[in-house]
């Protein structure tokens, strides 16, 4: 995440909305070793204070979260690698323009008589973004291979106490100059999500 307080001007609520429009992230724990990491889909609820996910029950994550663990979900947006050429400005530096959102708090196991209510509820999430598609739900499977299936994952719930935000889109050039590069991002950008990235940088 940038230090640097120009990219970080984002509201509390507008980088929630954020994270809760993407709905995947990693998930970073620290462990004995290297840190624990997961890329999970998550459901971040109106409040802002609570992501619920599940995790695969042999997860290395799943095991350390039997009591409260502290962790962070990074939220990756769009990003790109930025030409200094782009900027027709001298004195310019190679960088990457990138928005990403990090909540914070301890997650939990929840009881299993939870999981289905959790799995419904991101599904639902999900396939409502797909209409007019009639949405899929776990009533089309036979109930025996759903239990089956369920039997090996477990829900989690994240308690959310921080959230950070880095919108780096160029905001400490002159507007000529960042909408020039946000041009040759929309044309030649290497990254994801570059179109809308460049959208951004011309907005910032």
């Amino acid at each position: 995440m940038h230090p640097n307080p120009v990219y970080r001007g984002a509201t509390t609520d507008f980088n929630l909305d954020f994270a809760r429009q993407q709905g995947f992230g990693m998930l970073a724990v620290a462990g004995d070793g290297a840190p624990l990491i997961s890329h999970i889909p998550f459901v971040l609820n109106d409040a802002g204070d609570s992501a619920d996910f599940h995790l695969v029950r042999s997860n290395p994550i799943a095991r350390l979260v039997q009591v409260p663990t502290l962790a962070r979900l990074a939220v990756q947006g769009p990003h790109s690698y930025i030409s200094p050429d782009w900027y027709g400005a001298e004195e310019q530096v190679p960088t990457w323009n990138y928005i990403a959102v990090h909540l914070i708090g301890e997650i939990e196991l929840r009881p299993a008589d939870e999981l289905r209510a959790l799995l419904d509820r991101q599904t639902e999430t999900y396939e409502a973004s797909l209409a007019p598609k009639a949405p899929w739900t776990a009533a089309k499977m036979t109930p025996e291979v759903l239990d089956r299936m369920m039997r090996q994952i477990v829900p989690c719930r994240m308690r959310v106490a921080e959230v950070h935000g880095t919108w780096k889109l160029n905001q400490n050039k002159p507007g000529d100059v960042r909408l020039r590069a946000a041009d040759h991002v929309d044309a030649y950008g290497m990254g994801q999500e570059v179109r809308l990235l460049a959208a951004l940088m011309r907005s910032a």
